[in-house]
């Protein structure tokens, strides 16, 4: 059994990166599944307070990922439109996959765009404001794979640390 939670553990790693790229799977919650399973074996040792400080950094870049384009928005000069358009642009990638895995980037930002010219900005304003939202994507990406490839890490460090009690038959 221990061989199973393993192999399922380093599967889910490996789509929880996956995940930091494409907005259908919430990549750090995934690969934190996958820390979970590999301290659900028998041969690697409890340790709640690495499994729950993980949980809470997972969650908290599963969050600051729907925070972060709308933030940018509002640091590249947008206003409230601009980061309520940002908002809604995501949720229409989200919940309606239009133009595929590219919509997670373009729609936040036509959203912040569209915000920002119903507001009646001038154009350079509001595409200032829709490359806030842009950035802002990139970070939440960038951050989510850092968190991603660290939880693989450190799977494989504790996996190698406690493989003969794995694969002890």
């Amino acid at each position: 059994m221990d061989i199973a939670l393993l192999i399922l553990g380093f599967i889910l790693m490996l789509v929880g990166i996956l995940g930091s790229f494409l907005p259908v799977l919430p990549g750090p919650p995934v690969s934190w599944v996958g820390l979970l399973l590999l301290y659900l074996t028998k041969a690697v040792p409890d340790n709640w307070w690495i499994l729950g400080g993980t949980l809470i950094l997972a969650l908290g870049i599963t969050v600051l990922d729907y925070v972060i384009p709308a933030a940018g928005t509002k640091k590249f000069g947008g206003s409230k439109a601009g980061m309520w358009g940002s908002i809604i642009g995501l949720l229409v990638a989200i919940f309606v996959p239009i133009l595929g895995p590219f919509g997670i980037i373009i729609w936040p930002f036509v959203g912040a765009l569209v915000g920002e010219l119903l507001n009646k900005a001038d154009q350079k304003t509001a595409m200032k404001a829709a490359f806030g939202s842009f950035i802002g994507f990139l970070t939440g990406t960038f951050l989510k794979f850092v968190i991603t490839a660290g939880y693989f890490v450190f799977f494989i460090v504790v996996a190698i640390k406690y493989a003969g009690d794995i694969f002890s038959f």
